[in-house]
């Protein structure tokens, strides 16, 4: 069990939201082979938020599912915190009714995907991509959800 210390902030109008603990677990099973203490928040928002902090950080003018802030402390530091991930939770709700996943799974894909950019991982390039579909979908799995990125017509 990875020594976490976890800040949920929800700041959103919607009520379907994970518990502050299911979240924790979500966090650990990312974590567990990369980290044995870490700190981080995880704030719920709605699309204002999501937009405001997506067109400030990465220039794009929409809300986004997960937002990944990674903390930037010198190494010799060695300090714990790994960053801030922001979820809005519309978006997620949205997405999950438009690719006909349950809530949860989505809800779990989008904590599991934001917590592996926070240790580094990204999808920019095809190869990294791929090891990150990888780590997730074995990562999802072993929390009992389906591999999220098979087309639905092939998960059936």
């Amino acid at each position: 069990m990875i020594d976490l210390t976890l800040d949920v902030q929800r700041a959103t109008r919607c009520n379907s939201l994970p518990s502050d603990e299911v979240i924790n677990s979500w966090i650990q099973k990312a974590l567990a082979t990369h980290r044995k203490e870490a700190e981080l928040s995880v704030r719920i928002v709605d699309e204002s938020e999501s937009q405001d902090l997506n067109f400030r950080y990465r220039g794009k003018d929409k809300p986004t599912n997960v937002l990944s802030f990674q903390t930037d402390f010198p190494a010799e530091l060695d300090l714990p915190m790994l960053g801030d991930l922001v979820i809005c939770a519309p978006i997620v709700a949205q997405e999950a009714e438009q690719q006909s996943k349950s809530l949860l799974a989505h809800w779990a894909h989008m904590v599991v995907h934001g917590t592996l950019h926070l240790l580094g991982y990204d999808h920019i390039e095809d190869a990294d991509a791929e090891e990150m579909e990888n780590l997730e979908t074995g990562l999802l799995a072993s929390l009992g959800f389906a591999d999220p990125y098979t087309p639905l017509e092939e998960a059936g």
